[in-house]
């Protein structure tokens, strides 16, 4: 028998996605060292790649450090720890450990957004290359969600074509708000249309809108604002009509979609019940956007998080996610086992993502 054989023997015994086998026994398996090609520009970033026992889950939210986008953070100040300290080998530990198979990569915020068009267009397309070498040099252990040059929406246009007819991307990530306009604004409409055209997946992940970066003091914009910047986004896509007129679009909401469970009564009637959207939008088509979305459980293992989340969509919408660098893959699966019923943790930690991205079946 091969490795791979008798690896997915191993992992096709009843065993909740093979995590109760040691990774040691895996690792015995089928792990087999040979050298990475990495080109000269990725030394660092790139290590050897190696054959490895991997779990089952899909990881939609996971954060990678291309380093295009490292220098131009630096140039701007814009960088951090997590950012600058991130390497393949931590990312590929941290899967082993929490049984995540397959992450699906995009750099964090504030992607390309603090930069010119030329320079986000350079870094966007180094970035993107960096990812799909990334693939490459470890068969089956990754995916990519493309950055994008926003909110510059010309060479947005471009990247897009890159993306996906040359580097052939799983879809593309963006954050919730470049500066002062949000997802649904009419200034983005041509981005959202071509990829409705190619029926792509877009995953969002939050970052601070102008408005609110050091709103309140010694408050990390991460721990309230980005909850309300999703939130924001969310509303802004479905208000504008754009998540009705573009269906072929799946959004990837982070974080459980922010605050919007908080907001669920806001969005749903008292939005409706007075200008500017009374008698021009219904509550069915509120319900039916928010219930065709994806929402990520990157930063909501709880129960308290997932009870509402659960409450608002079914496990169906509900894809794995874990936000590393800033969060560890381990602690997500205690909490989705003891929450969810085993069949909606099949779809939330694996099925789900293979409806966006059906390449992954063969992973």
């Amino acid at each position: 028998m091969t490795a791979s054989t008798r690896l997915s023997s191993l992992c096709s015994c009843g065993l909740p996605h093979g995590r109760s086998i040691s990774r040691r026994t895996l690792l015995a398996g089928g792990a087999a060292a040979f050298a990475c090609t990495a080109a000269a520009p990725l030394a660092g970033f790139l290590p050897k790649a190696y054959a490895q026992a991997k779990g089952n889950i899909i990881d939609v939210h996971h954060h990678i450090s291309p380093p295009t986008w490292v220098a131009g953070l630096k140039s701007v100040k814009q960088d951090s720890p997590p950012v600058n300290n991130w390497s393949v080998e931590k990312t590929l530990e941290d899967m082993d450990k929490g049984g995540v198979g397959v992450a699906i990569t995009s750099p964090t915020t504030p992607q390309a957004s603090p930069f010119d068009a030329p320079t986000a267009s350079r870094i966007a397309r180094e970035s993107n290359e960096f990812a799909k070498k990334l693939e490459s040099q470890h068969p089956g252990r990754f995916g990519t969600w493309a950055m994008l040059p926003l909110p510059h929406v010309d060479e947005s246009l471009k990247e897009i074509e890159y993306a996906f007819d040359t580097l052939k991307v799983d879809g593309v990530g963006v954050m919730t708000s470049y500066g002062d306009k949000w997802l649904g604004y009419a200034e983005f409409e041509p981005v959202w249309a071509e990829l409705n055209r190619r029926k792509a997946t877009v995953y969002t992940h939050p970052t601070a809108a102008n408005c609110c970066v050091n709103l309140v003091r010694d408050i990390d914009p991460a721990l309230i604002e980005f909850g309300t910047d999703t939130t924001r986004s969310i509303f802004t896509v479905i208000f504008s009509g754009f998540g009705e007129k573009y269906p072929d679009i799946n959004w990837i909401w982070s974080h459980g979609g922010g605050s919007i469970t908080a907001f669920y009564e806001r969005f749903t009637v008292q939005s409706i019940a007075r200008p500017p959207y009374a008698g021009k939008v219904t509550r069915a088509q509120i319900d039916k956007q928010i219930g065709r979305f994806y929402y990520d459980t990157a930063a909501i293992p709880n129960d308290v998080t997932m009870a509402a989340l659960a409450k608002m969509v079914p496990a169906s919408q509900i894809v794995f996610g874990t936000d590393y660098p800033y969060r560890r893959a381990a602690e997500y699966i205690k909490p989705i086992e003891g929450f969810f019923k085993p069949d909606e943790v099949k779809m939330i930690e694996r099925d789900n993502a293979l409806k966006l991205v059906p390449r992954l079946k063969t992973a």
